[in-house]
Parts: structure tokens; C-alpha cells; sequence
């Protein structure tokens, strides 16, 4: 049986109507609020609140997938993610926007859930490595697109959120032709994903996608505010911001075979130094092509090395709830990165963003390192 079914195909077209909403909103909504002059600290807190949403969210919608299977929980995802955009357009201020990036993060949030369990439930053990590198490849893929289209297009809020919201809507109409059957159903309903969380020998996983959240949070939520503040126009804030998210595609799939390769465990080493190496190219003012690309390349492909790494922990059975827990550990690791790194920027320097990356990027490299003699190289599943 073919590996990308007719339900498969239609998912990932919807997600990709849906990542080009997010990536476009996920970039204009600092630089909006720092035209109305906000404070750093505030432009954090907003983005914080579009984390905490995808807390609550990737938390729900495991029981809305029991309950009401894989598309409905889509039809409602898809439908809180675009009232989330068109409240933006309501009234401009900190609390209110606060409130509406809170709900637009809990329908990313379903909406990933959702599309990944699919997914897993969709393939077997022999495709769904493929199944997720589909996945990863169209998000990323939609993610540049959305970095193109703002620096392509108008810019203002009243311009970006009807086409962004009509986006959100065209994303429901795939899955409107075909119906995702979850197979695993009963097995599903009996695993939680806190056991999963506490799992031993997942623990390099589980705090890869933590630290994978800090990083990826603080450089969607606060790199556009650093380079606007280095005098950037929008339209150019768009285009470096593609071309670090584009690093990210263009080493997706060569990571991924040295992975499979080489084991995850020096693969996760050497991701988390190439971080740090960005990170530094970055404070020297050196030129910022290369070292954005560096820091795309690695940054952005260190989430689905770390989530091999836990899956291949557990049984079939437990895929679904691990997906889930490695998710979790990746929202906490977004809400913590924005808010402490936004505080520290306003308190101290804008280049506080990247002494935070290279931090914690450390710290896990320390990790990497002392457990290497608990935790055998891992083999990819075929």
C-alpha cells in the first residue's frame, strides 16, 4: 500500500494553508506591536501567551480525538486558530492581544496534535519515518513561504489578517473529501502521557524537545524584533527569516540519513554545538547569511532528531502519547524561551537573545556528553 494515501495527502495540504497563516503571524505580530511602540518586555508576554495556548491545547485534544475522532477535532482546531486572527483585528493593545494569541495558540497547538497523530495512526512502523520527514518538510516549507509572502506583500494588519484568516478557513475544505480512522483507538485511549514524560530512557529525547522549544521560540517570537531593532525594514525581516527557516529544509533530510547513519546521539551533539557556533558567528558581526544559515540549519532539524530519539522508546501502542509528551516538553521549552530572553533584552541588550540560545544550547551539549555512557547510540527503525 502506497505510503501517502489519499487521507495523507489531503492532511498535509490543509497544513500547509495553516502554516502559511502561522509563519506569517508569527512574524508580524512583534513588529506590529512594536510599531505601536510597545516595550520589549510586553512584545515577550505576547508571545508567551500564544505558547501558553499551545500548552493548553496539546494537553485537550487527546481527549477530542477520543471523543470525536480526527476530523472534527481538525473542523474545531482550524475554527479557534482563525477566531485567534480575527480578534487581532478587534482593538490593538497588550491585553487583548494577549488574550487573542493565547487562543490562536491553542488552535496551532490542537491543530499539531492532530496532523501528527494522524499521521502515526495513518502509517506503520516501516513508513512512518517517512510519514514524518512529509510532515517536517511541508511545515518548514510552509513556513518560508510565509516569511516570502511578508516581505512580498503589504504589510499592515488590516491588509494581513483577511487573506490570513481566509487561509485558516481554505484549510477545513481538504479534509471536508476523506476521513482519517484512527486504528489504534482503544489502545490509544489507555496510554497516558505522563508516564511518557517520566520515561527513562527518553529522557535525552524528552529534554532535546525542550530545549529545541526554548531555541525555536525565541527565534520565532524575538528575532524579528532584534533585527528591526538593528534597522531592518519588515520586507527584509521577511527575507532573513526565510532564509534561516530554509536552512532548516535543506538540511532536514541530510540529517536525517546521518541519523539513521551515525546514531541519534552524535547527531544531537553535533546539531547543539553547530547552535552554539551560530549563535557566536552572530555576536561577532559576522556576515549574517552565513551565520543565520548556520543557525537554521541547525536549530530548526534538532526537534525531529530528538523526537526519534524518544519514539523509538517505546512500543507502537505508546506512539501516539509519546507524540504527544515530546510535544508538551516542546511548548514548555517555547513559553519559557520568549519570556525569560525577552526580559533579559530589555533589561540588558538585544544580544542577550543569542547568549540564551548558545546557554541552553550548552547545557544540553553537557547532557549530550555526561550521559553518553548510560544511553547506547540509538539505530534508527527502518
Amino acid at each position: 500500500m502506497s505510503t501517502y494515501t489519499r487521507p495523507v495527502l489531503l492532511l498535509l495540504c490543509g497544513l500547509m494553508l495553516l502554516t502559511l497563516a502561522i509563519a506569517t503571524l508569527n512574524t508580524l505580530v512583534p513588529l506590529w506591536l512594536t510599531h505601536e511602540n510597545l516595550p520589549t518586555w510586553q512584545v515577550g508576554m505576547v508571545g508567551s501567551s500564544y505558547f501558553t495556548g499551545n500548552l493548553l491545547g496539546t494537553l485537550l485534544t487527546g481527549r477530542l480525538i477520543r471523543r470525536l475522532g480526527f476530523n472534527h477535532s481538525y473542523y474545531i482546531a482550524s475554527l479557534i486558530f482563525a477566531a485567534g486572527c480575527v480578534g487581532l483585528g478587534l482593538t490593538i493593545g497588550f491585553w487583548s492581544w494577549m488574550i487573542w494569541r493565547f487562543i490562536a495558540g491553542v488552535g496551532c497547538a490542537m491543530i499539531w496534535v492532530v496532523v501528527e497523530s494522524a499521521l502515526m495512526c495513518s502509517g506503520t512502523s516501516r513508513n512512518r519515518g517517512r510519514l514524518l520527514a512529509a510532515y517536517m518538510m511541508v511545515y518548514y516549507v510552509g513556513t518560508v513561504l510565509g516569511q516570502v509572502m511578508v516581505s512580498k506583500l503589504p504589510t499592515d494588519l488590516m491588509s494581513v489578517l483577511p487573506w490570513a484568516t481566509a487561509l485558516v478557513l481554505a484549510a477545513i475544505l481538504p479534509l471536508l473529501f476523506t476521513r482519517i480512522v484512527n486504528q489504534h483507538s482503544e489502545e490509544v485511549a489507555t496510554t497516558s502521557i505522563w508516564p511518557m514524560l517520566r520515561l527513562r530512557q527518553a529522557r535525552l529525547g524528552v529534554n532535546g524537545c525542550i530545549i529545541s522549544g526554548i531555541i525555536l521560540g525565541s527565534l520565532y517570537g524575538l528575532m524579528p524584533l532584534y533585527l528591526s531593532h538593528q534597522g531592518i525594514s519588515d520586507s527584509g525581516i521577511g527575507f532573513w527569516m526565510a532564509l534561516m527557516v530554509s536552512a532548516g529544509i535543506v538540511g532536514q533530510w541530510p540529517i536525517g540519513r546521518l541519523a539513521d547513519r551515525f546514531g541519534r546521539l552524535l547527531v544531537l551533539r553535533v546539531q547543539v554545538f553547530v547552535v552554539i557556533v551560530g549563535c557566536f558567528a552572530m555576536l561577532s558581526n559576522a556576515a549574517m547569511a552565513p551565520a543565520l544559515f548556520v543557525l537554521g540549519t541547525a536549530g530548526f532539524t534538532l526537534y525531529p532528531v530528538a523526537m526519534a530519539w524518544a519514539c523509538e522508546k517505546v512500543e507502537h501502542h505508546q506512539l501516539v502519547a509519546m507524540n504527544q509528551a515530546l510535544l508538551l516538553s516542546y511548548t514548555i521549552g517555547s513559553l519559557l524561551g520568549p519570556t525569560l530572553t525577552a526580559m533579559l533584552m530589555q533589561s540588558y541588550s538585544d544580544s542577550l537573545l543569542f547568549i540564551m540560545i548558545a546557554g541552553v544550547s550548552f547545557i544540553y551539549l553537557v547532557m549530550l556528553m555526561r550521559k553518553a555512557g548510560k544511553h547506547p547510540t540509538p539505530v534508527a527503525h527502518a
